[in-house]
């Protein structure tokens, strides 16, 4: 990903002057309301990509956008404007969001299921996070129906797959090798 490397130094930065002015958690707020945003907006991400679209105009639509948005968060708009690295705010807020939560000890656990959680199996998942790595630990549910059942919980670099369709293919690998 282009700008990767940059973003993480933005996002860096912004949480050390949040900290700094003890309004971190505001901050953070509107990251993942930009992150959200920009994700679900395709209109709104395809504009901060284009290099047709001048940063004027971006940065009139983003601070039209995000006006309720905290100080810090409307210079960090201001200064990717200056710096004709608009385009990456998406990233920036990403990464700004995973550096809050590292620094609270929080963990975010990305549990993949064939349908939505319920709260009693989400009780369980948040256990199983729990015992893998000591951490207080938030559930992100990603659906996908192709793992039939079960779930497929990852923390990090750590992954615990307990999915029917896992399950399948090593029965399948124990019958093909025998």
């Amino acid at each position: 990903m282009a700008g990767a490397r940059a973003a993480i130094r933005y996002a860096k930065a912004v949480l050390s002057l949040a900290s700094d002015q003890k309004s971190a958690e505001a901050v953070n707020n509107d990251m993942k309301l930009i992150a959200d945003t920009i994700a679900e907006s395709k209109d709104l991400n395809e504009t901060l990509q284009s290099p047709v679209v001048s940063s004027s105009v971006k940065k009139a639509i983003l601070l039209e956008v995000f006006k309720k948005s905290d100080k810090i968060t409307l210079n960090l708009i201001d200064t990717l404007v200056n710096n004709k690295r608009i385009d990456i705010l998406g990233h920036v807020a990403l990464k700004y969001n995973q550096l809050f939560d590292q620094s609270k000890g929080i963990e975010v656990a990305t549990v993949t299921t064939a349908i939505a959680l319920t709260a009693d199996l989400e009780k369980k998942v948040l256990a199983k996070a729990k015992e893998l790595t000591d951490k207080n630990v938030e559930v992100e549910n990603i659906i996908d129906e192709s793992i039939i059942g079960g779930f497929i919980l990852r923390i990090g670099d750590i992954q615990y797959n307990s999915s029917i369709t896992n399950q399948l293919n090593k029965l399948k690998r124990e019958f093909t090798l025998n």
